[in-house]
């Protein structure tokens, strides 16, 4: 059940007390407003969920009071309350904008029956807006590790997945720590609930409080309307806090409190409200370190770090990028407009890519991917379509090649035409197909002869040297 921000709306104060006590009963939290001036100013706020209204008010009927709410961009929901039925009455206050109606004396039942259903309908428009937002992470495609130690990470994560314990997730940058958080929403309790990722060192430092814990109307400057807050809009599921580093040491001391109380604030009110959210934390700095230096408070370190796990770099994981690179081709290539064809490696390319460094990690690997993809003919990914510094084939000028005609007839072509080849590429801009059509070959030629002169290197001046001087 979701917790609600309610209003009761009522001239008298026994009725007031009587639907108030049933409220927080039910876990809702509740404030009442003897008039429509009253509740007006109250609702200028914007946190309220609904307000249980009567329609009989003095100075201003309830429905009145709702048209002007409505009027002032308040989108609070509104259950209408009366002792005196009538279709007329039910009709206007349903045209006004009501979510409901009710007849005086309430069944407390149904009173809570329909709270509920409206209080649903409004959070499940909130996650509509949301999942709008989100729709380019919201992907939930799962890749499966092959390295032991991804899998023994993988196993950890499915345990930890079972509880409601903070996560702390570390790992150099592009490791892919966002994918084990989504991982573990997947695998939780909470995995029907939103999954909302938040990057804390993207959000500039005024604004990350409202962001996180939403604000009222009017409560600063800009803001012209309600701000639910990252928290609120996780309630029942997770938020992944990514780079937990880059916090501010202020905001660091309500997030402990979130942590403790599980509740939050909205800036410009003076209400508290209850929230049920996992937190799952991701660093690629040394929190510890941070600790140490002032940076980060110790207390909400031990919180976050209830459970720990590490995201080991790809270059200690390599038996992963065979299995990764079909992955991340297959999904990209759709995601590019392939239309259906199945995007391959040519011969050699799978030995560089799993012998590369990748010190940026998987999100390297996926951008190096995502460019070869483009360049490449009907999605068949060749040497020369990967950057030099993965292919080893450079572009050097003709004095860096230090061409002298010396050693074998054979040796001195090659050397030749490698010379002439890289000279055309670099010429044309590193455009092989320009190239290509320099030297009045096919594209596919080239490509070969480039592949050729990656097997081959050439011998250096120093080793035609050495051999001059054994024939001498």
């Amino acid at each position: 059940m979701r917790t609600l921000q309610l209003l009761v709306i009522d001239d008298e104060p026994a009725i007031r007390q009587v639907v108030s006590a049933l409220l927080r009963k039910a876990g809702h939290s509740v404030e009442q407003a003897g008039d429509a001036e009253t509740a007006l100013e109250r609702l200028a706020r914007g946190d309220i969920d609904i307000a249980l209204s009567d329609i009989k008010l003095p100075n201003m009927s309830g429905i009145d009071l709702l048209r002007q709410a409505r009027a002032s961009g308040i989108d609070t929901a509104f259950i209408m309350m009366t002792a005196f039925a009538s279709v007329d009455t039910a009709i206007e206050a349903i045209k006004a904008g009501a979510a409901d109606y009710m007849i005086k004396p309430l069944n407390h039942d149904e009173l809570l029956h329909r709270l509920t259903k409206v209080g649903d309908l409004r959070g499940l428009r909130a996650e509509n807006r949301v999942l709008r937002r989100l729709v380019l992470g919201s992907n939930r495609e799962v890749f499966g590790f092959n390295s032991p130690t991804m899998r023994e990470m993988e196993h950890m994560a499915a345990k930890v997945a079972r509880t409601n314990s903070t996560v702390l997730i570390t790992g150099e940058s592009g490791t892919g720590k966002g994918v084990v958080a989504r991982l573990i929403h997947q695998q939780s309790l909470r995995a029907d609930g939103p999954f909302i990722p938040v990057n804390c060192g993207a959000i500039p430092e005024n604004l990350v409080e409202s962001e996180f814990f939403g604000h009222t109307r009017g409560s600063f400057t800009g803001a012209d309307k309600l701000r639910k807050g990252l928290f609120l809009e996780a309630d029942t599921g997770t938020i992944f806090l990514d780079e937990i580093g880059e916090l501010p040491l202020a905001l660091q001391v309500k997030l402990l409190h979130v942590i403790e109380q599980k509740e939050v604030r909205a800036v410009g009110s003076e209400q508290y409200r209850p929230v049920d959210v996992r937190i799952v934390a991701a660093t690629n700095r040394d929190l510890s370190d941070m600790v140490a230096a002032g940076k980060f408070r110790e207390d909400l370190y031990f919180r976050l770090s209830v459970f720990h796990l590490h995201v080991p770099p790809l270059r200690d994981r390599r038996q992963d990028i065979p299995a990764l690179v079909n992955f991340l081709l297959q999904r990209n290539s759709r995601r590019l407009g392939s239309n259906g064809m199945k995007a391959s490696l040519d011969m050699g390319v799978e030995e560089l890519l799993v012998n590369h460094s990748w010190p940026g990690n998987v999100r390297e690997l996926e951008n190096v991917l995502d460019r070869a993809l483009i360049l490449a003919d009907d999605y068949r990914i060749t040497v020369a379509d990967l950057p030099s510094s993965i292919s080893k084939i450079a572009n050097p000028t003709h004095s860096d090649l230090g061409f002298q005609a010396s050693g074998s007839l054979r040796e001195q072509v090659r050397k030749f035409e490698t010379h002439l080849i890289l000279k055309t590429i670099e010429d044309a801009g590193g455009d092989r197909r320009m190239a290509a059509q320099k030297l009045n070959i096919g594209l596919s030629s080239l490509y070969r002869k480039l592949e050729e002169i990656e097997a081959q290197p050439l011998p250096s001046e120093e080793h035609y040297a050495r051999h001059e001087v054994r024939q001498e």
